[in-house]
């Protein structure tokens, strides 16, 4: 089924052409609808199916990408997720981070940069949604501005 919106209902969008690189496992379902899911809400999504492989690509264009999702559950779980967060070093104060995980008990959507967004997989789509729009939250203050 599809849907389609009128234009005017596209500019309202946060996330309207935002670059978003969506580390995941191939055969990742979870990956596959988060990537829809993100494409739904106006998102441009890359997906990258090695961790360094990602981290080099966000390292190597620093300005490029406004949003990096890591489904951790088919990349180690939640730590190796948190490790691929701590290894972005300088880049973790401007890039937006949300870490997808089974592992996870306790959705988080922290005010400090520094901190990753945590979602509980699977992830519903309100929860992306809640996600996607708590990590580009600077877009929102811009966009009303």
């Amino acid at each position: 089924m599809q849907h389609f919106r009128p234009m005017e209902h596209d500019v309202a969008l946060v996330g309207w052409g935002v670059r978003v690189l969506l580390l995941s496992a191939a055969e990742s379902v979870g990956g596959r609808t988060t990537a829809n899911r993100i494409a739904g809400f106006g998102g441009l999504v890359e997906t990258q199916t090695e961790m360094f492989a990602a981290l080099e690509a966000l390292i190597d264009d620093p300005q490029g990408y406004g949003l990096f999702i890591i489904d951790c559950d088919g990349m180690g779980g939640i730590e190796a997720g948190r490790k691929a967060f701590s290894m972005l070093g300088e880049q973790t104060c401007r890039l937006p981070v949300i870490l997808i995980s089974r592992e996870c008990t306790e959705q988080m959507f922290p005010d400090d940069r520094t901190a990753p967004i945590l979602l509980r997989a699977p992830v519903s789509a309100l929860s992306m949604r809640i996600g996607f729009d708590h990590a580009l939250r600077e877009r929102i203050s811009f966009r009303a501005a």
